[in-house]
């Protein structure tokens, strides 16, 4: 099947035409897959004119259930019983896991060995085979399980029907925020920005992307008009782990290049206050959900002035970091 915009939806990702991008149809397509599958998410209004998109209410804590159920699902049954297959240092990982099992096929996950113990437990209790490997090493071993199991990949980010299922949440936000103005997005690969930026072509709504300082690859990028690979030593030190991606993807890419209007970073004190912020109001943010908010709360008084949504793109914390977030035990600001 062939995407309006030129993309067919099977081609592997090596034979993508980068230039194409997706829109709205092609979002609403996968709404149409994924309803009664991933939860629509409620958006929490925080402060006058700030509300958050809740994805750590998805049923794996995270975004990343939309994409890889879409993905799994325009496959051929056939190929579908071969079995999954995917590199992720977590949630990705943890969602493909879960629609395996709900499809009853296999699942193999590739991990990198500078993921979080809880999050690779996760993927353990839902069935997951799982592959330790070095961080570096995480696309050449996805391949090689793809060749021993005779599975498909389902990569993180970097295909168009795990970019039209991450879509989803721009299209709920446009729908269920009445004179939303802007969208803050937390960026790694750039699925979930890309996806949103589509969702929201031609609607006139702002899509801001957010990542952490230590990895700015995608802010790196958009500022000089080419895409960045930043080292894996400097982007692993980051705590919001869901983020570490060394660059945008081949087809994510281009949709932040001509669909997102600006890219900020936050250093790692921002990103644990605004952990702080939100667990307060009842908002059990990982780092990387969180990066989002300390993005909103990084911009210029006016553009916070505008009617925001930040996406908390999962809540599958870090338990030893978050102890160390809320042991700080000083008054935590209101987003008054």
């Amino acid at each position: 099947m062939t995407g309006r915009r030129g993309i067919k939806r099977s081609t592997p990702i090596g034979e993508l035409d980068p230039a194409a991008l997706l829109g709205p149809s092609d979002v609403a397509a996968a709404a149409a897959v994924l309803e009664g599958v991933a939860a629509r998410t409620p958006v929490q209004e925080l402060a006058p004119g700030f509300a958050v998109k809740r994805e750590d209410l998805q049923p794996i804590g995270a975004f990343k259930l939309r994409g890889a159920f879409h993905a799994a699902s325009r496959l051929a049954p056939e190929r579908r019983a071969a079995g999954l297959v995917t590199h992720s240092s977590g949630n990705h990982g943890r969602a493909l896991a879960w629609v395996a099992q709900r499809l009853g096929v296999p699942c193999s996950v590739v991990v990198p060995d500078d993921a979080v113990e809880a999050k690779v437990e996760a993927m353990a209790a839902l069935g997951a085979r799982l592959v330790r490997v070095p961080a570096d090493e995480r696309e050449s071993a996805a391949a090689a399980a793809v060749a021993e199991t005779g599975g498909t990949l389902i990569p993180p980010y970097d295909h168009p029907d795990v970019i039209a299922g991450q879509g989803t949440v721009g299209a709920e936000v446009l729908a269920d925020r009445a004179g939303v103005e802007q969208v803050v997005v937390p960026i790694g690969g750039g699925g979930l920005i890309s996806g949103i930026a589509a969702a929201l072509r031609g609607s006139g709504v702002r899509v801001i992307g957010a990542e952490p300082s230590l990895a700015g690859d995608a802010a790196a990028s958009w500022h000089a008009g080419e895409r960045q690979r930043w080292p894996r030593e400097q982007v692993a030190r980051t705590a919001a782990d869901g983020l570490r991606s060394t660059a945008l993807g081949e087809l994510t890419w281009p949709h932040v290049r001509d669909l997102v209007a600006d890219v900020v970073t936050v250093e790692e004190d921002a990103i644990a206050d605004a952990t702080r912020r939100l667990h307060a109001v009842g908002v059990p943010c990982e780092a990387s959900g969180a990066v989002a908010t300390a993005g909103w709360l990084a911009l210029p008084a006016g553009d916070r002035a505008r009617s925001t949504v930040a996406i908390v793109s999962g809540g599958n914390v870090d338990p030893a970091w978050l102890a160390g977030v809320l042991a700080d035990r000083a008054p935590v600001p209101t987003f008054g």
